[in-house]
């Protein structure tokens, strides 16, 4: 049964408040934590985690998106309606800001936390954390991008085993960032970039059109390459565990 949009949204704001909460939480708060920090790995982790859970959670109310270039290549691949894309985007961009407010509040609980550090945002130059340039950097999320929505749109495929893609969407998400947080510490998601920018402003702000226009492109591009991967075009499917709507 169709969810109304309301609800739909809702789940969106949920799932990417959750993803942003969880993943950045993890690069702010925990990654080089004394000692004991959880490091590149354990940050990669837990993108894939909370996407990997909250899409169990609320994949069936949604279709488990949390991301803007996830919604364009579904929509961009005949399986969103391009009604849906702006409340869609909306929503995931107002959980983005939300999460990164209560993270900034956590995190300056900390004598030692500044917003200098970066808070988790994206950068290319001087602002990539391996100095990579604008260039790389575009290409990097073009690319991550690109090989993230393809899997998205294969395990949400109704040809595809159902019940399981969360497991894949989260395990590529991981994928994704063991290989770019040297790079741009990953966006591959315009709502997750835009959360933490707006508290850091600068620089931030001012290099948050790349990580906008380059998700956009290679979640659109996967739109375009996997139906004509697959073939004809299934019925829309979520990633919910026991729904095929």
């Amino acid at each position: 049964m169709e969810m109304s949009l309301s609800r739909r949204t809702a789940a969106e704001f949920l799932g990417t408040f959750w993803l942003v909460l969880g993943g950045c939480g993890s690069a702010v708060l925990a990654a080089a934590y004394p000692r004991l920090g959880i490091g590149f790995l354990g940050v990669a982790l837990a993108f894939g985690l909370s996407v990997l859970t909250m899409a169990y959670a609320v994949g069936h109310i949604s279709g488990a998106h949390f991301n803007p270039a996830v919604t364009i290549g579904l929509m961009v691949g005949g399986r969103f309606p391009a009604r849906d894309l702006l409340p869609y985007v909306l929503a995931q961009v107002a959980g983005a800001i939300v999460a990164a407010g209560i993270l900034y509040f956590i995190a300056s609980g900390s004598a030692g936390f500044a917003l200098s550090d970066g808070f988790a945002s994206n950068g290319y130059g001087a602002h990539s954390p391996g100095g990579y340039s604008l260039f790389a950097s575009l290409v990097a999320e073009i690319v991550l991008t690109f090989g993230f929505v393809m899997v998205f749109l294969g395990a949400t495929d109704l040809r595809a085993p159902i019940g399981f893609a969360p497991i894949p969407i989260g395990l590529a998400l991981t994928l994704v960032h063991l290989i770019g947080i040297p790079v741009t510490n990953v966006s591959v998601n315009p709502a997750r970039s835009t959360g933490p920018a707006l508290f850091v402003g600068g620089w931030a702000l001012s290099q948050l059109w790349l990580f906008w226009l380059a998700p956009l492109a290679g979640g659109a591009l996967a739109g375009v390459l996997y139906p004509l991967l697959v073939g004809a075009r299934p019925v829309r499917a979520t990633v919910a565990p026991r729904s095929t709507v």
